[in-house]
């Protein structure tokens, strides 16, 4: 586990390396022609355990990668925070203030740390109590001034580091609720297209576009989520996106066979409605994309809900047996394993519907026939699990394995990718496969607003080809 106190000595490790290169450049094996990339980081919240700190902080201090504690040959150089610019700018001016006799604080939003200006030689490890660490007390500050990255009104300002031109050679983006509103089918309205249209403007103004992560879906919207797509195609830089699931550790150590028949898969999983419900169909997409022939697309979709689910399942809509080899998977069974240790069949023993007060099945009909469907089952487990019948295989499941709170090693696995992206300028596994998840949450959401009809969906004739080696962690 990474304590506070290991945390501090890691980030004072990072902070001598990032002030003195060598040091650095040896510790990794490089030369001294290999400078660190320096990376724009935008959010829209930067407090503990967000999904922003989770990530971000694995660019400053390091993370654990195939045994070893790996730091990044990356140098964060630029940071955005939604939520402190809007209130920045929500604050009244300095002469509103002098007028009602306030002081004026000194510094402000743009400032740097206290020893991060542009080309210093030297960054500062700085202290700060443990009340500035409370989980929703903001950490942009403390974190400018201990690695010495610019804090930045705007996301041009960002990509520009208040000079005129792009200097920064990626970007990672990580939106997440934060007051954002909602819309009437329950989606909440997160910028993450209005982020990228403004690098993406960045990018055409100067000609010159750097690769780009946005975590986890591309928009609320699959449309927006198509011109963001096409956008990357169009001024070419690698795009990639996506949550940390499809690239966590598995148990066991399975995947489907590359080109394999699937005739069904079951996923289970936890979460309310537009949140862990796009990580888990995005863990099934990464599985099924596999199957013979690649990813062609999706022909229908249709999300139930309350008693309409066990309904479904009786009618054999989903299949209990497949359920029953996912729930296999769990380390997480709740219930009578949780009063008395004992071990359960959480299926045939029949207690589901009494453990899960509010299920919902989101079912998914391929274009090439294949049928899958995700069950998100609260109250039942509390862990992710899918099981899938393969022509010759048999039963394919596994559990996508997420280690616990604080420290979520499995963001490890993510930081990894991203650190490929954008050294290589190559993505290691298609955006499609996001875009698809993004329109599949989407269409799924539409049904439940229409009162859980089932809806033909054209828009997600999606093809793509998935990588032929697994992606996911291994070591």
């Amino acid at each position: 586990m990474l304590t506070r106190r290991r945390f501090v000595g890691y980030s004072a490790l990072s902070s001598a390396m990032l002030a003195y290169r060598p040091l650095l450049r040896s510790g990794l094996g490089q030369t001294p022609a290999q400078r660190p990339l320096r990376l724009a980081i935008l959010g829209s919240v930067y407090r503990r355990e967000s999904d922003m700190q989770t990530i971000a902080d694995r660019f400053l201090v390091g993370y654990p990668c195939e045994g070893e504690w790996h730091i990044p040959n990356v140098q964060v150089v630029s940071v955005y925070v939604d939520q402190q610019a809007r209130r920045a700018e929500a604050a009244p001016s300095a002469y509103q203030l002098a007028m009602t006799g306030a002081r004026v604080a000194q510094g402000g939003l743009s400032g740097r740390g206290a020893a991060g200006a542009q080309g210093s030689e030297r960054t500062e490890v700085v202290q700060h109590p443990p009340e500035e660490l409370g989980l929703m007390s903001d950490l942009s500050k403390a974190r400018s001034q201990q690695f010495g990255f610019r804090l930045c009104r705007n996301i041009p300002e960002a990509l520009r580091c208040g000079g005129d031109r792009i200097a920064v050679d990626a970007v990672l983006t990580v939106i997440e609720q934060d007051e954002y509103p909602s819309n009437d089918k329950g989606q909440i309205l997160l910028p993450r297209y209005d982020f990228f249209q403004q690098c993406a403007q960045v990018f055409e103004d100067e000609g010159h576009a750097v690769p780009y992560f946005n975590h986890k879906q591309l928009s609320f919207s699959f449309e927006e989520a198509q011109s963001m797509v096409k956008t990357a195609y169009r001024l070419k830089f690698p795009l990639l996106a996506g949550s940390s699931l499809p690239v966590t550790w598995r148990l066991p150590d399975v995947d489907i066979p590359l080109g394999a028949e699937v005739q069904e898969a079951v996923m289970v999983g936890v979460g309310g409605f537009d949140g862990m419900d796009f990580d888990a169909l995005e863990a099934l997409q990464c599985m099924l994309e596999r199957r013979k022939s690649g990813e062609t697309g999706v022909k229908a979709v249709q999300l139930l809900d309350g008693g309409d689910v066990w309904a479904a399942g009786n009618a054999g809509r989903w299949s209990k047996d497949l359920l029953s080899s996912a729930l296999s998977r769990s380390d997480t069974p709740l219930g009578l394993t949780v009063l008395d240790g004992r071990t359960q069949d959480l299926v045939a023993s029949g207690v589901l519907p009494q453990l899960v007060k509010n299920p919902a099945a989101y079912c998914i009909e391929y274009t090439d026939g294949t049928r899958a469907t995700l069950l998100m089952l609260d109250g039942a487990i509390m862990d992710f699990n899918i099981s899938a019948r393969v022509a010759g295989h048999g039963l394919v499941s596994t559990q996508f394995f997420l280690p616990p709170d604080p420290n979520q090693t499995y963001s490890a696995c993510l930081a990894a990718k991203i650190e490929q992206m954008c050294q290589t300028r190559s993505t290691p596994y298609p955006v499609e496969r996001t875009l698809l998840t993004t329109g599949l949450l989407e269409a799924c959401l539409h049904s439940r607003h229409r009162l859980n009809q089932r809806l033909e969906t054209p828009q997600l004739a999606v093809n793509y080809q998935p990588p032929v080696e697994s992606q996911y962690a291994r070591t």
